[in-house]
């Protein structure tokens, strides 16, 4: 069994979706949260200046989609056939592109300007997002076949971190994607690790 080493900051942000795809799977890794200050000396040791970092037995990767498909690779939750997998990527693909948008808000110092672009994404380039994963989710609540997939971790992940910077739960009305999330929640090793990441 690989050694595996992650390290981010404390907070979600892009690492949620790392640790969560480790729980669902039943892996265990080494879960390294660095504080801000100790950034600036761990910077020139990543392969590309930014974190997260995923150390697996001595080599490290980087990039969090890249990172992302490896875990899910190894706990099986990449699609069961290439083309699953595409789809999973399509899925995930998207929604980084919604990340961008969010990304944007989140780092505007104005607090004015903040607002107003918080309002502006809620109102307008959320719903029209939500609106077509609606349609690419099955009644099942699954993006990719009948199984649950990092698609459906890396969704669940966003929708968890997103919640508190909206004023009210994103999926009501989605019957689809409340059922992805439900999918995502129940998953025992997900269940395990929200517990604790959300009790302290």
């Amino acid at each position: 069994m690989p050694s595996y080493k992650l390290t981010y900051f404390k907070h979600w942000g892009r690492a949620g979706v790392l640790r969560l795809l480790f729980a669902a799977g039943g892996i265990e890794f080494e879960d390294v949260r660095i504080e801000r200050d100790q950034w600036p000396e761990l910077k020139p040791k990543t392969p590309m200046g930014q974190i997260p970092i995923l150390e697996v037995d001595g080599t490290i990767i980087c990039q969090t989609k890249a990172i992302g498909r490896f875990i899910a690779k190894e706990a099986g939750l990449a699609g069961k056939t290439p083309l699953e997998a595409a789809q999973a990527d399509m899925i995930v693909d998207g929604l980084s592109d919604l990340q961008v948008k969010i990304v944007d808000f989140f780092i505007e110092k104005d607090a004015k300007k903040k607002q107003e672009k918080i309002k502006e994404f809620a109102e307008k380039t959320f719903p029209v997002f939500l609106d077509t994963y609606e349609k690419l989710a099955s009644s099942s609540g699954h993006f990719v076949g009948d199984a649950l997939t990092w698609a459906d971790v890396d969704f669940f992940s966003l929708m968890f971190f997103l919640k508190d910077h909206l004023p009210n739960d994103p999926l009501k009305g989605y019957v689809n994607l409340s059922k992805v999330r439900d999918n995502v929640t129940s998953n025992p090793g997900i269940a395990a690790w929200m517990e604790k990441e959300t009790s302290h």
